[in-house]
């Protein structure tokens, strides 16, 4: 499938669930999947500050996610490339450049978590999961965009029933401990709304992202929809998460990898095993996601000018060019500190060159008489 081919007349589960799935494919990376991202941001003010927090994340997504899916849809424009020319006109490059920062640092936490997971589950090498990891993303990204949804279709099934076992064996393990957090917390604390923000706030780019899957939307009103499901079907694994995680709140906090110690409670060895492969397939789905994501952009860029979109050879290897740029970063810096350090930079940035511009000149254009045309975007 072409970049500037249009679809169009997808199925429901194309239309309306497709771009949730793969906004979570793309957020749920490997903090999120592991815990950590949960026990940076939301664990800090306890049980009903963390909800509140991802309450609000929540609400943010599916607001930015339906103002991106419509301007996107308006547009023709389903690359990032072709989003912030349209947006940001001439000034499009600063996000291209925010978002190279992006891939690097969350392709390190990739490689990071992947390394841990082989580490804590089979006594791997940390480079053995982090090799995997890239090889599979490879495999997945060489053979566009067809390939890339059936693996967000599936992979999320398998994620959320993976979640919802979680859940069930949490309550039977330690459900009295998860009662008793949530009953002997105070009322949120001031700050709760920080760590919902800045969640949100690096994670929304997924919605840039995962344009290539918005094709299928044939109406405004689907691309609306579409977005305003985005924000629950992200983050309802991580709700199901950070429940399980208050069994055990404050100390959970301190965890490298919360969900390898909630499984070490629960002691079910065959479980562990499951859920650390869901997390592997996570890690997955967003690494997918980013790579795919730039070879999107270039092929765009090459459709504009009258050349061939790349095949799967030359999107493999643009792929390895870029994972063998960044993925072992996370050697030298370590899980915890990519999460709690850099995603604060990325929030920020983020703020300035995508959400600020959308809910500014992006809701202005979406909803000023004549939107630009497809090809007037492309240019």
């Amino acid at each position: 499938m072409s970049v500037g081919e249009a679809v169009g007349g997808g199925s429901w589960f194309q239309r309306f669930l497709l771009p949730g799935f793969a906004l979570k494919a793309v957020i749920i990376g490997g903090g999120y999947a592991t815990g950590r991202e949960l026990a940076e941001y939301f664990v800090p003010v306890g049980p009903w500050g963390g909800l509140a927090g991802m309450l609000l994340a929540t609400l943010i997504w599916s607001i930015v996610a339906a103002l991106t899916f419509a301007l996107a849809r308006a547009m023709g424009a389903y690359d990032y490339r072709s989003f912030f020319k349209g947006l940001l006109g001439q000034a499009w490059v600063l996000f291209e450049g925010a978002y190279l920062i992006f891939v690097i640092l969350i392709l390190a936490v990739f490689g990071a978590a992947a390394g841990a997971i082989g580490a804590a589950t089979f006594g791997w090498p940390e480079v053995a999961g982090s090799i995997l990891l890239a090889a599979a993303i490879l495999v997945t990204t060489a053979f566009g965009t067809a390939a890339v949804e059936r693996l967000f279709q599936y992979a999320s099934m398998l994620i959320y029933a993976i979640y919802a076992m979680f859940v069930i064996l949490a309550l039977i393990s330690f459900g009295g401990l998860i009662e008793q957090g949530f009953a002997a917390a105070p009322p949120p604390p001031a700050g709760w709304m920080a760590g919902g923000i800045t969640y949100a706030s690096y994670n929304i780019v997924g919605a840039v992202v995962i344009l290539p899957v918005l094709r299928h939307l044939t109406s405004q009103r689907d691309a609306v929809i579409a977005g305003v499901i985005a924000g629950p079907l992200t983050m309802l694994p991580a709700i199901l998460f950070f429940v399980a995680m208050m069994a055990f709140y404050p100390e959970i906090g301190d965890e490298v990898l919360p969900s390898d110690f909630l499984l070490r409670q629960m002691a079910v060895p065959g479980f562990h095993l499951v859920f650390q492969l869901m997390i592997f397939t996570a890690l997955l789905e967003s690494g997918v996601g980013a790579i795919h994501a730039i070879n999107e952009r270039i092929a765009g860029a090459m459709e504009a000018r009258g050349r061939a979109a790349p095949g799967p050879a030359a999107r493999a290897l643009i792929g390895a060019a870029i994972l063998a740029g960044c993925m072992f970063v996370a050697a030298r810096v370590g899980l915890v500190e990519l999460i709690a350090s850099g995603y604060r930079f990325l929030a920020w940035l983020f703020l300035a060159v995508f959400v600020v511009p959308l809910l500014g000149i992006g809701t202005w254009r979406l909803f000023r008489r004549g939107a630009p045309a497809p090809q007037e975007v492309r240019s």
